[in-house]
């Protein structure tokens, strides 16, 4: 008994029948391996090779047929058909092989067409058929010689599948043994984390033969195969490869979900990928499908996933040695939801200070007491910019990054509410001073010009002191400069860590004060100050700084500027 493997089995089914049986050839063992490595061989054949997994497609509402005969009596048989990306109809018949030609009794030899009519065209008996876009499988251990007739239709689309038969199936067992308990479990799940754990294919813990783990997430359905999660992937995709030891990979480190193309990774791994054929289709737009393959471990950490979101999970034993897969009892969960925050009331006319840490956020509402026709925002950024978002009852007003000191005003509605979403900076904690208010006239930060600069005239500078200036507004605010002496290795880094706006006068030492005074100008042109600082040491490193303070008593510093006195006079 055997399935057709040589380059003439098409020839071979129409060879003309003497009075007597021929034998087909039996399995030449060498000559099949060497057969089934050159993969073209059987690519869109009639014939399926025995012990091989053939990858083909199908056009929608066109069926296909395969062939393959088995010699003897009481054989063997397994039969296996893997759906894509579309469900499949197929059914296995067989029908018994002519062992005489009718010539007439003059013992010449049919012509080919009306031999290939004798085998095809009769009826078989129908063993099992199946409809569906499950991996199917056809066992008998003792199965009739004959022809047997492989058919199969795609209604739904355009398709590929896989088919795979074998007359040895206790020997050859390509596909991975499922342990007694097939399922993933889900062992821990957080905010944006999911453990996985599964049981070992029997293939790799008994037999010993190389087994590989490859799991699938995305967020729609769980996939059935590996043959359909190639499917939803472009051509360009591949396997990622494995993570280090005690490193759990996380797939969601990228710009996009969906992995980048990477067409070296698919080489490495050597998993061969079924050629794309069929009608010409308009590009499919990304899925959001991840998929890698960890090695043979059987506990995985998927980690950057989103918050309350549904997750599907899926497991394939891949081995190696055949690049053939079972697929595990897939699962699903849920994460969990992010931890509800605080949320911070505003008093109107009160500032109030907020912390946020690192890409953290703070949420605040305001709930004025008596109707208003406009609300004032006020913020101050101490460090870096932070976003902003301002919503009145669910509708979103205001999305808008703030730097340094700005001021939002906005329509008012009776009996309104208003939320505040605070996020902070990427590079670093952020802290800020924000005050809401109904009352228009209500400013307790001091306004800035545009350019918070401080500036030194180098032909101004002597051994003991610098002469510096720095822009105003036409607000009426009171200036306060400030001093204090560093080390000439004193650098931009050190100055940029002491940038925090929000620290006012009030935490400097006395003996550091300079000078306070008045200043504004009607003409925004002219609203420029300046001031001598003396009784300096020659040839030191001094830092200024400058705060404006406003009506409320809120303090806003400038730009801190180090400047250098000269050596020698």
């Amino acid at each position: 008994m055997l399935l057709l493997r040589c380059p003439l089995l098409p020839l071979l089914l129409l060879l003309p029948l003497g009075s007597r049986p021929q034998k087909l050839p039996t399995r030449d063992e060498e000559l099949f391996q060497m057969q089934i490595r050159d993969k073209a061989f059987f690519h869109d054949s009639s014939v399926i090779p025995d012990g091989a997994e053939i990858s083909s497609y199908l056009f929608r509402d066109t069926p296909k047929r395969y062939f393959f005969v088995v010699e003897e009596d009481n054989t063997p048989l397994a039969v296996t058909v893997t759906p894509c990306d579309a469900p499949l109809e197929w059914n296995l018949s067989v029908q018994e092989l002519p062992e005489e030609a009718s010539g007439e009794g003059s013992g010449d030899p049919e012509p080919l067409e009306q031999q290939k009519q004798q085998i095809t065209n009769e009826e078989g008996t129908e063993l099992f058929s199946y409809k569906g876009n499950d991996v199917e499988y056809f066992v008998s251990s003792s199965s009739p010689s004959g022809l047997y007739q492989l058919d199969l239709l795609s209604t739904e689309k355009d398709t590929h599948f896989k088919v795979y038969a074998t007359t040895t199936p206790e020997s050859d067992q390509p596909y991975p043994e499922l342990p007694y308990d097939p399922r993933i479990d889900v062992t821990s799940l957080g905010r944006t984390t999911v453990t996985l754990a599964w049981k070992p294919s029997p293939t790799a813990s008994l037999l010993k033969q190389p087994i590989q783990y490859c799991i699938v997430i995305n967020k729609e359905h769980n996939f059935k195969s590996l043959c359909a999660v190639e499917a939803k992937l472009s051509s360009d995709d591949a396997f990622m490869m494995a993570p280090k030891p005690g490193l759990d990979f996380s797939p969601f480190d990228f710009a996009h979900f969906g992995f980048p193309a990477d067409n070296n990774s698919g080489k490495e791994r050597g998993f061969l990928k079924s050629s794309k054929f069929g009608r010409p289709t308009s590009p499919k737009p990304r899925v959001d499908l991840h998929r890698i393959c960890i090695g043979n471990k059987n506990i995985f950490t998927v980690s950057d996933l989103k918050p309350d979101t549904q997750y599907y999970f899926d497991m394939f034993a891949v081995n190696t040695n055949t690049n053939m897969s079972t697929a595990y009892v897939g699962t699903f969960a849920r994460t969990k939801e992010e931890a509800k925050q605080k949320t911070v009331e505003l008093k109107d006319g009160k500032v109030t200070d907020v912390f946020i840490k690192r890409k953290g956020a703070k949420f605040l509402r305001f709930a004025p007491v008596s109707s208003h026709q406009k609300v004032t925002f006020s913020i101050h950024s101490c460090l870096d910019a932070v976003q902003i978002q301002v919503r009145r009852d669910g509708k979103l007003l205001l999305s808008q990054s703030v730097e340094g000191v700005r001021q939002f005003q906005l329509r008012g509605k009776a009996k309104a509410k208003y939320l505040i979403r605070l996020k902070g900076s990427k590079k670093g904690a952020s802290m800020l001073k924000i005050l809401a208010t109904t009352r228009p006239n209500k400013q307790s930060f001091p306004s800035l010009p545009e350019d918070t600069r401080i500036k030194a005239f180098d032909k101004l500078r002597t051994c003991s002191s610098v002469t510096v200036a720095w822009l105003g507004t036409q607000e009426r605010n009171k200036f306060c400069i400030y001093k204090r002496e560093v080390d000439d290795n004193y650098n931009e880094e050190q100055k940029k860590r002491e940038q925090n706006q929000c620290l006012g006068p009030d935490t400097r030492k006395k003996s550091e004060k300079v000078i306070c005074k008045y200043f504004h100008s009607q003409n925004i042109q002219k609203a420029v100050t300046t001031e001598t600082i003396r009784g300096l040491q020659p040839g030191k490193s001094y830092l200024l700084d400058v705060y404006v303070i406003g009506h409320g008593g809120h303090s806003v510093k400038y730009q801190s500027k180090l400047v250098k006195t000269r050596k020698f006079c």
